[in-house]
């Protein structure tokens, strides 16, 4: 009994190990581009600096100093490092002039520069399972203060005044636009978990593994993304194994997305029932004309059964789930079903089963990103195996088929997978990322972006 339950635990770790999904690592090139960006587009230093010039009810004002106002804050510079196991530290350099009447009834001009420490946890919201920063331990650090009042007046008096005052005044100001520009962050995380439609077929949803862990030099986010049919019926990943992994010369301070194969297989199990096919049209591309006639030039028995040329209609039909596997610089699409041609009949008739064929074939695919949407074109691999199941026609070798069902794939069927495969498959929508630039990369079960900034 203890032999069986070591045995069911050891299962259940190795597949929590190889758990498939998705991965994201941010680098800290989009980082430093997004906090930057809130920072800029926010003008939140601005906000808090006119902000401190107003009066605010129950607010005391600062003893020895009246009419006090801020003004010309310069352009921050920020500068972020990871903080591992905790999220980021972030220092912002910036500065400006504080004016007002001081407690000697001059008029005074104090021209501060700074720096504005935070350290920014990262967290799992509880309601909404996003990821989101939290401000700890602001700090103001004054870099130099330069002031219009006489230094050779009581300058014990004055500095105290300065010190005193300043720390008052600048960590009430500066230290809630840190926590100002986190919550705009925190904004581009919200739509990471929405439902992302695939067509008519149903949809995905990139659900957080467990809270976002933060190394020496990016932050990974873990998904484990739902993939629903449109009856609510969720598609299992399958357990692929040994977990992917993002490549080992990735640039230092880069950002990539890692789509396992087993996620991409899930998503394309959506469209199973569309790669279905029935083909009617006798001229189709180069091939010849698809007839009984043509088809007797592989399968003499065809002649004898229909001296006169009838159309042949073609039904293909997907009997198991799609599956995408994936090497070094290649992937490909394999497909499980069968293919069962029919001599027509005049209009009104039921066309009758020349044959029923299983096939498995694979299809070469070349990814590609349109927006927010992954792309897929394919070509065809190789016919792997052909078995006659039922034949009208008597006995025959199908393995004469094999050129004239490859050529069939290539010239009817292929064109219309690539048509359902226009649908694309949805990437994560997050920081507003534009997935337009990303370079895609081919591993071992996986395909990564390596995300590039615009």
């Amino acid at each position: 009994m203890l032999w069986i339950l070591c045995l069911a635990l050891c299962g259940l770790l190795t597949r929590t190990r190889a758990d498939p999904g998705a991965l994201l690592r941010l680098g800290m090139d989009i980082m430093n581009h997004e906090v930057q960006s809130a920072m800029e587009e926010s003008h939140i230093l601005e906000k808090m600096a006119a902000e401190a010039s107003k009066k605010r009810p129950g607010v005391k004002p600062i003893k020895g100093i009246t009419n006090m106002k801020v003004k010309d804050v310069l352009l921050p510079v920020i500068s972020l490092s990871f903080t591992p196991g905790v999220g980021i530290f972030q220092c912002v350099s910036t500065g400006m002039t504080i004016t007002g009447k001081s407690f000697m009834g001059k008029n005074m001009e104090i021209i501060v520069v700074l720096n504005i420490t935070a350290t920014n946890r990262l967290l799992q919201d509880e309601e909404t399972g996003l990821p989101k920063f939290k401000s700890e331990g602001c700090e103001v650090i004054l870099v130099s203060v330069k002031t219009n009042l006489p230094s050779n007046m009581m300058p014990n008096v004055i500095n105290k005044f300065l010190d005193s005052t300043l720390h008052k005044v600048l960590p009430g100001l500066m230290c809630p636009a840190i926590d100002a520009v986190l919550v705009y962050v925190n904004r581009k995380w919200a739509n990471l978990n929405a439902l992302m439609p695939v067509g008519q077929m149903g949809s995905v949803k990139y659900v957080l593994t467990s809270i976002p862990t933060t190394a020496a030099s990016y932050i990974q986010v873990d998904f484990s993304p739902v993939v629903q049919q449109q009856d609510g019926n969720t598609i299992e990943l399958a357990d692929a194994g040994e977990a992917p992994e993002f490549p080992a010369d990735s640039a230092e301070g880069s950002s990539q997305l890692l789509l396992s194969a087993a996620f991409l297989t899930a998503e394309l199990a959506l469209l199973q029932k569309s790669f279905n096919l029935n083909i009617h049209e006798t001229t189709i591309g180069e091939l010849p004309p698809q007839t009984t006639e043509t088809l007797a030039g592989f399968i003499p028995e065809v002649a004898e059964a229909y001296p006169k040329p009838k159309p042949l209609v073609t039904q293909i039909r997907i009997n198991k789930p799609p599956k995408v596997t994936m090497k070094t610089g290649k992937s490909l699409l394999h497909f499980h079903g069968t293919l069962e041609m029919f001599a027509a009949r005049r209009r009104g008739k039921t066309p009758v089963s020349l044959f029923l064929l299983e096939v498995h074939f694979n299809l070469k695919i070349q990814y590609s990103v349109h927006e927010d949407r992954l792309q897929m074109a394919t070509s065809l691999g190789r016919l792997l195996s052909l078995a006659r199941e039922s034949s009208s026609i008597g006995a025959f070798d199908e393995k004469e088929l094999t050129g004239f069902i490859a050529d069939f794939l290539r010239e009817a069927y292929i064109p219309a997978v690539n048509d359902v495969l226009q649908v694309g498959l949805p990437l994560p929508n997050f920081l507003d990322m534009n997935y337009n630039l990303a370079e895609l990369d081919i591993v071992e079960n996986a395909l990564v972006l390596d995300l590039k900034l615009d």
